[in-house]
Parts: C-alpha cells; structure tokens; sequence
C-alpha cells in the first residue's frame, strides 16, 4: 500500500519506517528542510534502538522516501497519516495549529479519494474538525463532490522499545465512522497482528480519548506509588515490598508500579494537561489527575530535601555526580526529565555537579544552557572523583552493578542517593556505604 506520514518526529518516523518495513511504500513528509536532508543522508535525529537499520534499508531500498513536498506525498498514498507536534499551551491545552495547517494542505493538494488518519495525540473532536478543514480547503478548489474519509488511530510507543512496540503492538485501536474505513486500515495493520487479532474498531471520540486515557492510567499508577513512598519513608515501610505485594494480585498487576523520582518525556506531562485543559473547557474539573500531577513534581523535590537534610541544610560549595539525564533509559529524550530539574536545585543551592548519560549528555548541555558549575564526564566513574555523593537519576543499566568499592574510593563521602531504587540497601551498608532510596523507610540509611 502506498502511506503518506506527514511529520518525521518520533511518532512519524518510527511509524512511517516501520511500515515500509512490511513492504508498503511510504512519503515521509516535513517542513524542515533541513532534517529532511539529514534524513535523505542517513542521519537519525533521535536516538532510538534499532530504528537507524530499518530507516536506512528501507531508503536504500526504495520503499521510503523524505520530502518537504506535501502534495508529492499526499497525491501518492491512499492513507494520509497525520503524526505533528500538539505542544502544550500556558493554559494547558493542546497546540493545534499545526494538525490545522496539514489539513488545509491536505485539502489544498488532494485530487482522489484518501482516508486522512489522526496519528497525532489530540482532544475529542479533533478528527471530525479536520475533516471540515478538509471540507473548506476542498470547496474552495470546487472540489466539493470529491470524496475523503478520515480516521483515528493512537500510537502506543514506548520511547527506547518503539520500534519493538510497533512491530509487536498488543493491541490497535481503529476509530472510524464507518466499516469501509475500518477495513482498509485493519488490512493495512494486519501484518501486525498475524499471531494475534489484537484491533479493536470505536468510535472516532472513544479513539481519541483512549489515548489520553491510558497515559492518564499509567501516570497515576506513577504517581500513586510515589505518593505512598513518601509515607513509606515516614512510617519505616518498605515500598519495594509492598510492590511486589500488590503486583501480585491479578486485578492489579505488576506494570507500573516502581516508586522513583516520577514520570517524564515528551507524553505523560504533555498529555495530563491537555486532559485536565480540555475537561476544563467543558465545565469538568480532573481533581484526580491534578493531583497527579503535583504529586509527581514534588518527587524531585523529595530527593533534593533527601540531599538537604543529609548535609545538614547547607550544600553551598559541594559537589554532586548524578549518573543518569534521559527521562528514562534507552533514549537521549530529556524533556521533562527529573535530572534537569535536580540538577538545578542543585545548583540553585550553591552545589556544583559532575554528570554523564550514555547518550543524553548533548541534549542536557542545551537544556542547561551550558552552566559554568555543570560538568560531563566521559563515564560514570570519571564523574564521581571528587564528589559528596552521588544521585543515581536514570537506571540505564550500565549503573545497576558498578564497582562499589571503586565508588566508595572516589567519592569523598560514601553516600548515595538512590532514586530509582535499584541498590541493595544491605549490600551497601555492609560495604559501608550510606543509601537513601525512594520510600525503602530508613532501610540502609544511617
């Protein structure tokens, strides 16, 4: 099948790539001429496991193409999947300008029928106002006899498994107005699901919203278990226990259920606020999921009040390694990331700080504005020399079994400050080192 992609950002590239991998021929298209370029060379912007293979055997193989030509790309495809930025505004909600402005083009360009599918995370009722977008774009050409459909399908990706996630989704979600529709995008998708018939076809409202509801799902199983890490470490429980505990039970599960510093990255924090905007604009207030917000901003606060109280208030002159900058392992994503924010409450207190990141450090170097008292080292080692402590932010898992005697030996406390809770509070103190995690009580501490 012949696919247009319009936008090359995470989304678009992982799904646009991904689908010339089952042998359709796919137009990825941006108004960055310059990424465009990049990409044409072989150059990936984002860091993403496996994702440089498939994007270049597909290119060099001729089934995926880059191009700032919208219309090169929509008068090519049947499938026009829309897959741009809907950047949080100051009110919350979510930027459509540019979803709007890819249907104007849509319209402006398109001169047989096409199924036009939202990939972009947007507020119910987006889909049905870019097909009157379409409508006017079309009307105005005199086109108004010719006929389009459009269609929403969510992407679950998972920033470092997307690849995996595409390839190997556990389930799809159609939401089409009619059967028509339906079936094509479920023939398009059925590679996908060979092993297992996982779509599931809805109403193009409860499509859009199961997005947002699902992230709003698993940030609030975040930011619960965060909230009861707190009391763990007030009343001396152990929240690694009481994971395991409750994972336990079928009705809850064991995913999504690690207490640590909250969530980050270019989804749960973007998609919470459009959900609690766009309720708002309706009159329905998400006491909830405010909460779950505050709960998870103050998760970074807790492990910097951890560092206060440990050098008795005072940090100015001191300094701190922090292994770990990406929100999460396995990308080189820092938006939102509970580093940064660390990082400069640190610095905010006087302390200076010695950080490295497999592959984030680049990113955090800009997000940082280049700060005289930050510093990056070439491994986690180099960036403890010297060091107060160290703040394990990120479990990429190069830092889950270090040399701990190496460590005790460079740093000039042995302190570390767990935020991810991946250390054996015992171990550690047999060796001698002091550890406070993320509601472990006053397990390892001393």
């Amino acid at each position: 099948m012949r696919i247009c992609m319009v936008g090359t950002g995470y989304v678009g590239l992982v799904s646009g790539a991904c689908l010339a991998e089952q042998g359709n021929e796919v137009w990825c298209v941006d108004v960055d001429s310059e990424k465009v370029q990049q990409l044409q060379s072989g150059h990936i912007p984002i860091y993403e496991p496996g994702l440089q293979e498939i994007v270049k055997r597909n290119y060099d193989e001729g089934r995926l193409h880059f191009t700032t030509d919208l219309a090169e790309g929509v008068q090519n495809s049947l499938f026009i999947f829309v897959a741009v930025g809907t950047p949080t505004l100051e009110d919350g909600s979510a930027q459509l300008q540019f979803v709007m402005d890819v249907a104007q083009g849509i319209g402006q360009c398109m001169d047989t029928y096409k199924i036009i599918v939202m990939k972009s995370t947007v507020p119910v009722g987006t889909t049905l106002a870019v097909q009157e977008s379409i409508r006017e774009a079309l009307a105005a050409r005199g086109l108004t006899e010719l006929e389009f459909d459009v269609a929403f399908c969510p992407e679950f990706l998972k920033e470092g498994s997307a690849v995996d996630d595409f390839m190997k989704p556990d389930r799809i979600i159609i939401g089409a107005e009619n059967s028509r529709v339906a079936e094509l995008l479920k023939e398009l998708y059925s590679p996908f699901t060979m092993r297992e018939p996982r779509m599931l076809t809805m109403s193009i409202a409860s499509a859009e919203l199961s997005k947002y509801a699902a992230n709003a799902m698993l940030a609030t199983r975040i930011s619960f278990m965060n909230e009861l890490a707190g009391y763990c470490d007030v009343v001396g429980a152990d929240i690694e226990e009481i994971r395991k505990g409750i994972g336990a039970d079928s009705r809850i599960g064991s995913a999504f259920l690690y207490a640590g510093l909250g969530y980050g990255g270019s989804c749960f924090p973007k998609d919470l606020k459009a959900i609690i905007g766009c309720a708002a604009t309706h009159g329905y207030d998400f006491s909830l999921l405010r909460a779950v917000e505050e709960v998870n901003q103050q998760q970074r606060e807790r492990m910097l009040e951890k560092v206060r109280h440990h050098f008795g208030g005072n940090l100015q002159g001191r300094k701190f390694a922090i292994w770990g900058l990406s929100f999460k392992p396995h990308t080189d994503d820092i938006r939102e990331a509970p580093a940064i924010d660390i990082i400069k409450g640190l610095l905010a207190s006087g302390a200076c700080v010695s950080a490295f990141d497999p592959v984030a450090m680049e990113n955090s170097r800009d997000a940082l504005g280049h700060h005289a008292e930050v510093s990056f080292a070439k491994d986690g080692y180099e960036a403890l020399d010297g060091a107060d402590a160290l703040l394990l932010v990120t479990e990429w898992p190069v830092f889950r079994k270090p040399d701990f005697e190496r460590v005790k030996s460079l740093l000039k406390q042995p302190v570390i400050f767990d935020g991810r809770n991946q250390y054996n509070p015992d171990q550690l103190k047999k060796l001698g080192i002091t550890l406070y995690s993320m509601g472990r009580g006053r397990h390892g501490e001393e």
